[in-house]
This record gives structure tokens, sequence and C-alpha cells, in this order.
């Protein structure tokens, strides 16, 4: 009874310390759970939401709308991720409005009734940034504009900007790409005049990479095709808008061409980028976790509860023979919570670095072999697994992460392998190396998964109906990244998989 407490405990801490909203309604919109980042997020106090319905949680005008949304949803449940190419709007207790970013996922609760679980995040400030990236590209188009225009309206205006022109400089050529006219600050940064450069030829100054491309460019511009384009300059970003200056007869006899160097810009727009994709990235993640969460959890503890239940009513019966088929199914249970919870703690190390090499002296023959019996206690009927070994015994390693990386790949090999089913250990040291794989003859993986297999939390599409947390893989590779050893695997759907480990053998290479 005491790892019950201690899971409903972890359950509850999941719940109430995330960061994100979370919040729980039945199908006709009832909030029957809410945590407090959510209620903090809508203004409410700590449990006032419980009871009231979502839609009050959207403006007045959508009400109507979102109450069909509802009720279309709960007829045909989906998970939604993140996003989905919406605009979504929250209202707060004050009647403040604010975006927002959504998933929904569905689970049935201990009544049987199917309820609807929403991750919910405030966007405004992601808003705000996207809005000012927007406002700050239109300022830099519209300045660019202006001063073209003034150029043109005055050669002495012309000259005074060309020559403080920021970050770049307007440049005028004849027909055969020599200089007429050079200035701006690019050019005083380098410590080059307009002097060194009128009568030059502007090709032979460009990188051999640049100069066809610049020379088609211009050509363009001659034939009355004006150009703007990016280019790069070694480690430089620059916008070239290239323009036809014609003479008195209307004939194109000059190239007014405009530098700008926006090597900052386009570093830090490429900064925001990576920003967003990494937020993106790390909303997808939570949401995964928290639907694999809700379902791992909730079933082993729920058929923990009914066979207690049931225990229960067996001895007011004094009924003896259906026990230990509960009793199994307990071990189970807590042995499934058990797994969940080393994979969470496994990988919590790894990510925050607290995971430490120890150098033991590890005799690796009776190693696998005492894992090859504890495995074979949980095989499924039939299931047999074959254990092989040739070469030296004895390795300096962490016992701990190459015990962790069998077991892993050994109990992946029963759950994904059908009863009477054969299950291959091989390993092998050498001079040089530790090799060993696991071989199955299980359901295999689907050739489009293959690529996504050591993601956290992935799980291939024909999987998602066999328990797992979709760690185990990631956390072997995470611990062979630390070990300088590699993971390998083939693999061919219904018919089975091999993963193949190599680890360098520092004590005698």
């Amino acid at each position: 009874m005491a790892f019950d407490l201690d899971q409903k405990r972890l359950y509850e801490m999941l719940f109430n310390t995330a960061t994100e909203g979370l919040l729980i309604a039945d199908g006709n919109g009832i909030i029957k759970l809410a945590n407090p980042s959510v209620c903090e997020m809508f203004g409410y106090a700590d449990k006032e939401m419980m009871g009231s319905n979502v839609d009050n949680l959207l403006p007045k005008h959508l009400k109507p709308k979102h109450e069909g949304h509802r009720k279309g949803y709960m007829k045909n449940p989906h998970q939604r991720p993140m996003g989905q190419g919406y605009d979504l709007i929250g209202v707060r207790k004050d009647g403040t409005s604010f975006p927002l970013e959504i998933s929904l996922n569905h689970f049935e609760d201990g009544d049987g009734q199917r309820v609807v679980m929403a991750l919910i995040m405030d966007v405004t400030k992601r808003k705000e940034q996207e809005a000012e990236i927007k406002l700050l590209n239109k300022h830099l188009e519209k300045r660019v504009n202006q001063r073209t225009k003034e150029l043109k309206e005055s050669q002495l205006l012309y000259r005074l900007i060309a020559r403080n022109f920021p970050e770049g400089t307007i440049n005028v050529f004849d027909r055969d790409f020599h200089y007429v006219f050079a200035e701006g600050q690019e050019m005083y940064r380098y410590g080059i005049t307009s002097e060194k450069l009128v009568g030059k030829n502007y090709l032979e100054r460009l990188p051999p990479e640049v100069r066809d491309l610049m020379r088609e460019r211009m050509m363009q511009v001659l034939v009355g095709n004006n150009q703007k384009f990016e280019v790069k300059l070694k480690d430089q970003y620059y916008i070239v808008n290239a323009v036809a200056l014609s003479n008195d007869q209307g004939e194109i006899d000059r190239i007014l061409l405009v530098e700008q160097n926006i090597t900052d810009r386009k570093l830090a727009e490429e900064r925001t980028k990576e920003a967003l994709e990494k937020e993106r990235k790390l909303n997808e993640l939570k949401s995964r976790f928290v639907s694999m969460a809700s379902h791992e959890f909730r079933t082993p503890l729920s058929t923990v509860l009914s066979s207690l239940t049931l225990l229960e009513k067996y001895d007011q019966a004094g009924v003896e023979d259906k026990k230990p088929k509960h009793y199994k199914r307990i071990r189970s249970s807590v042995r499934h919570l058990t797994n969940l919870l080393n994979d969470f703690l496994s990988l919590e190390k790894v990510e925050t670095g607290k995971v430490y090499l120890s150098h033991d002296t590890v005799n690796i023959k009776e190693l696998f072999q005492e894992l090859v019996e504890q495995q074979n206690q949980v095989t499924k009927s039939g299931q047999e697994i074959n254990y092989a070994f040739h070469g030296h015994e004895e390795v300096d390693i962490d016992q701990n992460m190459l015990q962790i990386m069998c077991t892993n790949l050994l109990s992946n090999a029963i759950k994904y392998s059908q009863e009477n089913k054969q299950i291959d250990l091989r390993a092998s040291v050498d001079d040089q190396r530790l090799t060993f794989s696991v071989t199955d003859r299980g359901i295999g993986i689907p050739y489009d998964d293959q690529e996504n297999m050591f993601e956290r939390f992935f799980r291939a599409r024909n999987a998602v109906n066999i328990e797992g947390t979709g760690l185990g893989l990631n956390i072997v590779s995470k611990y062979l990244q630390l070990l300088n050893g590699t993971i390998t695997f083939e693999s061919v759907p219904d018919e089975g998989t091999t993963f193949i480990i190599t680890i360098p053998n520092p004590d005698r290479s």
C-alpha cells in the first residue's frame, strides 16, 4: 500500500508543479481538475475553476462555435498536438485576453467516462517577438527604398547619404563594370576610399566563388532586368540591389549597385529561428511526455487496484485458487512502474550531467549469463534466450551501464516478440572491443520509423499498444556516447530485429 501512495504523490507532483497549464474536463466541458499553473494563467484562485465550463475561458463571441467544436471532438476524439495552425485566444477572469496554444488528448477515467486533458501555454511573448521581427524587416526595407529615392532626387544629397551609408556601400559602374562612383561606411571600415576604386574593375575585386554569379546578375541589369538578391562574401552576408541607369537618350549605360551588410541581422534571425524551433520541439516533447505518462502510469495502477479489490472478495469468500493470478498481475504492474521510474531517473541523470563513469573489472561472460537468467523469469510462454560467448572474459568497464544496456535490449526483445519465439544474445571480447548483439524474431520496426528510434519518448507505430516509455534506446545511446561506443540495428517488419553494440576495450587497447 505504501507503494500506491508513492505513485499517487509522484503523479500529483507532476500535475501540480508543471509550468504549463493542465486541466481535465468531461464530455460536457465541465472542468474536473486544474493545476496551479492554469489557474494562475487565467487569474483564478486555487480550485476556483473546478466545476466551471471550459467555454468560460474563451471570448464571448467564440463560445457557441467552441461548443460545436467540443462536441465534434468528443464524437471523434484524437490527439491534437500543440499549435496545429490555429490562432487561439483565452480570456482571464478579469476579462483581459491573451494568445495561447493548446494540446489535447483523451482517456477514460476510473468510472469509464471519457475525459479530455488539455496542455495550455501562454504564447504572448512569442507573438510579440514575431511581431517585432516583422516590424524590423519592414522598417529596414522602408529605409533602403527611401534612401534610393533621395539619391535620385539630388546629386548633392546622394553623395552625402552615400558617404554615410551605414553598414554597406553605394556604387555606380559603367557597362564594363568599372567603378564610376563608390561610397559607404563599409569601405571606410576596411580602409578603402572612393579615389582608390574609381576606374578599377568591380568583378576583379570579388572572390572567385561569387564572381560568376555577380557577372551574370549585372548582365541582366544591363538589359533592363533589375536585380535584388542575397550573397555571402567570406563570413559576411549582404543584400544587393542592382538597378539600371539610363542616359539622356534612354540607353542603359551605368549600373547602380547598393550593398548592405546584413550579417548582424542575419545572425539574429537565425538565432531567433533556432530559439523558436527549440521551443517548438520542447513543447512537442512535453506533450508527448504528458500523453505517455498519463497512460503508462494509469494502466498498471488500475490493474493493482482492481486485483486488490478482487483479492479482498476472494478472502471473504474463502476462494484460494484464483489468488495467484492476481498476485502475478500485481507483481507485473509493480515491475512495470519500477521500470518507468528507472527510465525517468536514468534520463534525468544523463540530461543533467550527473552520470559518472566507474571502472570495474567485470567478468563479461558471467555477467551476461546472470542477466539472461533474470530475463528468463519474465519471458512469455515458449520464449527462450539463447546465449553464446567467446573471447576474453574480463573487461574494465562501467558494470551498471553495461547491465542497463543489455537488460534494455533483452526486455525489448521479449516485449516485441510473440510466444514460442527464440531470442539470441551473442557476446565477444577481443583486444580492441567488446561486442554484443540481441536478436529477436518479433514484430520488427517499420522502415519509416527506423531513423527516429533513438529519440526521447519515440514509439514505433506498430508498438503503441505495447507498454513502454520510449526512453530505453535513448538512454542506451547516451550511455554509449559516454563509453565512446556505438549502436546499430537491422530490422525487417514482421520478421525481427538485431541490435549490435560495440564498445572499445580500454583495458586491452
